[in-house]
């Protein structure tokens, strides 16, 4: 399949760095620092934040697709987990020599941030995280609303839901996770698709889905470091995601009283996609960009 002009773009301006479990691409854009880390969730990539990029005030930014997602390289057989998930963007810093970061986190990339400051909490992590803002994830995954894809695909069906995945298909589940107001386009279910598919991505859904369960597994750990973190760390959330719903964010404020939270009333599971503009807003009041 031809990837739509969009995606070329944004592939053309990025490169794929070496790494412990292959070539993963990285993005990045210049300007002022510290730079703003963007870390994407499941099933999609980087592309996720191309329309808020321009949108950070200036602001260097570093983004990647995780192993398994995107432009990246998806090795099979292979055990797909987010503590690894977490090694890479060490190891892409690391290979920048970025210095400090601030870290901009949506869907599974939320619970990669919250492995991040752990390490952080431990003193183990190695780069300097000045600010984080988690975004709509499933963070605390009792509270969430998986859909029906997601829950066959952890199962023991989940291997014969990746081989019949198809665009079509994909296009219908992935058009349930936005808004009436911002549905999604079939220009963006096109760029979506091209990169889920690319390297046949689509064949193991099933085996990226693994960092659900790690969810549950260790959640005292994640939990406890938005608790404990001792970092500026914020909340910018969708109160229209059908998925993770305002239950975790309900949850989040529970851990983390303090924590400042920006709503984005009614817009769904994507809001960089459905209004880039109200998200940058809020990603930058959160991240110390814009003055209080």
């Amino acid at each position: 399949m031809t990837s739509p002009e969009a995606v070329r773009v944004w592939r053309e301006g990025g490169r794929l760095v070496p790494t412990s479990v292959g070539q993963v691409f990285v993005r990045t854009g210049s300007g002022t620092g510290p730079a703003v880390l963007l870390l994407h969730g499941y099933p999609s990539s980087s592309y996720d934040f191309s329309r808020i990029v321009d949108d950070l005030g200036g602001r260097s930014w570093i983004a990647l697709d995780f192993p398994g997602f995107g432009l990246s390289d998806k090795p099979r057989p292979h055990r797909y987990s987010l503590f690894e998930h977490a090694d890479i963007v060490e190891e892409v810093l690391a290979t920048l020599e970025s210095g400090p970061v601030v870290v901009l986190a949506h869907d599974m990339g939320t619970s990669v941030l919250t492995e991040l400051l752990a390490r952080d909490i431990e003193g183990a992590l190695l780069f300097s995280m000045e600010r984080a803002v988690l975004g709509n994830g499933s963070v605390i995954l009792e509270r969430a609303s998986l859909r029906p894809i997601q829950q066959i695909l952890r199962g023991p069906l989940g291997p014969i839901a990746a081989r019949l995945a198809n665009r079509p298909v994909f296009t219908r589940e992935f058009a349930q996770l936005f808004s009436a107001q911002h549905p999604l386009t079939a220009q963006e279910a096109a760029a979506q698709w091209a990169l889920l598919s690319s390297a046949r991505g689509h064949r193991i859904a099933h085996l990226l889905t693994a960092y659900l369960d790690e969810r549950v597994t260790y959640a005292e750990r994640w939990h406890g470091a938005v608790r404990d973190w001792q970092g500026t760390l914020g909340f910018l959330w969708a109160t229209g995601d059908p998925v993770a719903t305002t239950a975790v964010l309900d949850g989040l404020r529970a851990l983390r009283p303090g924590g400042a939270v920006i709503e984005l009333p009614g817009l769904g599971h994507y809001p960089q996609i459905e209004d880039p503009a109200a998200y940058a807003a809020g990603a930058r009041r959160l991240l110390g960009i814009d003055p209080e």
